[in-house]
């Protein structure tokens, strides 16, 4: 194991003078591009809270990663490990959580990206009720912790940009919380009290990756702690980098794994979703993008359609809208439809993918209006 640790002026003022210093831990393996902009995100973020940004590479492939990625260290901008061999997933993250006993942190996907105060506001949730053992944001990609809603298969939803989403979700859902069944491990906070009662992720069973987060937020829950969705804050994931077409087969030995560790499991998550606690912060948003209007307004409400596609869910307050209110509505689905059809990007799968909702959604309230 190699290690490139800066010096605490390297760090920064701030956090070497005070106490609290959060690691964001960044498990590293392939892509090159996705990793930098991960990197290049959390450096960047105008947060307050001390952290130091610890990166393990698992014996990367890819000679220029590796190469970049020792040159971040010796500028002193990031912390790297290096595993002498591939260990996998699991593994790596359990080298950095062990890499500084005393302090909380943040495990962070190599293909996420993070924008404004992101950890100041994921702090704060962790320090907002007792007991809190992990804290996961909202996500385009984050399973039961995913906006515009659970399954959709686009980048950031909108008009707005991560940034400008994110601040949106800040304003909107300042403080807002809800206790899930499960971390999701894109984002995940930890705290290190909890780390230290229940131990690190079960590298033995969950070594490759996939699974481990659930598994650890379970034993804390059944250990008297606590997991929460922190509903201010929004983090980018791209999904599935790391693995490639090992994918599915993790996925499902994990799936198995953790129906042998706790039954419980699938009842936990049926329950939560049929309860569905996040369906208001959603709303919420959706609430506060469509009242920007334009473009924005409409993505909302072909996100909803794509949704109700998805769930085979009859439409209704749209539908169920007023009749001059369903006629602004088309008239401005009508013109966002044209607009992505021959915009600057109108040959992106995003475009077609909003241009087609657009479209399903005006003839459903045109059928209506019959």
């Amino acid at each position: 194991m190699k290690q490139f640790i800066p010096q605490p002026d390297q760090i920064g003022e701030s956090a070497a003078q005070q106490t609290r210093v959060v690691d964001v831990i960044v498990p590293v393996y392939r892509d090159f591009q996705m990793t930098r902009m991960c990197v290049e995100s959390v450096l960047a973020a105008p947060v307050s809270t001390p952290f130091e940004l610890v990166v393990v590479d698992d014996a990367s492939p890819e000679e220029a990663l590796a190469s970049w990625l020792s040159q971040q260290a010796s500028a002193g901008r990031l912390t790297l490990l290096c595993n002498d061999s591939n260990r996998g997933f699991v593994a790596s993250v359990n080298t950095g959580m062990a890499l500084h006993p005393d302090r909380d942190v943040v495990l962070l996907n190599s293909d996420t990206e993070v924008a404004n105060d992101w950890l100041d506001r994921i702090v704060r949730c962790a320090d907002g009720a007792p007991k809190i053992a992990t804290v996961t944001p909202f996500s385009n990609n984050g399973t039961i912790c995913s906006y515009p809603f659970d399954g959709w298969q686009g980048a950031t939803p909108g008009t707005l940009g991560l940034a400008g989403l994110d601040a949106l979700f800040a304003e909107t859902l300042a403080g807002r919380m809800v206790e899930i069944p499960t971390a999701v491990g894109f984002c995940m906070f930890i705290r290190r009290d909890c780390l230290d009662a229940i131990g690190a992720f079960n590298e033995r069973v969950f070594g490759r990756g996939y699974g481990e987060e659930n598994d650890f937020s379970l034993r804390a829950a059944k250990a008297g702690w606590r997991n929460v969705l922190c509903a201010d804050t929004f983090v980018y994931h791209e999904g599935g980098v790391s693995f490639g077409s090992e994918r599915a087969d993790l996925l499902r030995n994990a799936a198995q794994a953790l129906l042998t560790l706790h039954p419980d499991y699938d009842e936990r998550v049926v329950s939560f979703l049929a309860d569905d606690p996040v369906s208001e912060f959603r709303e919420a948003i959706d609430l506060a993008r469509a009242r920007r209007g334009g473009d924005e307004g409409a993505a909302v409400m072909a996100e909803r359609h794509l949704e109700r596609q998805k769930w085979r869910v009859p439409p209704t307050s749209v539908c169920d809208a007023p009749r001059s209110m369903r006629q602004q509505w088309l008239e401005l689905l009508d013109a966002s439809a044209i607009r992505l059809d021959h915009g600057q990007r109108a040959d992106s799968v995003r475009s077609v993918m909003l241009a087609k909702a657009c479209r399903g959604l005006a003839a459903l309230l045109r059928k209506q209006k019959r």
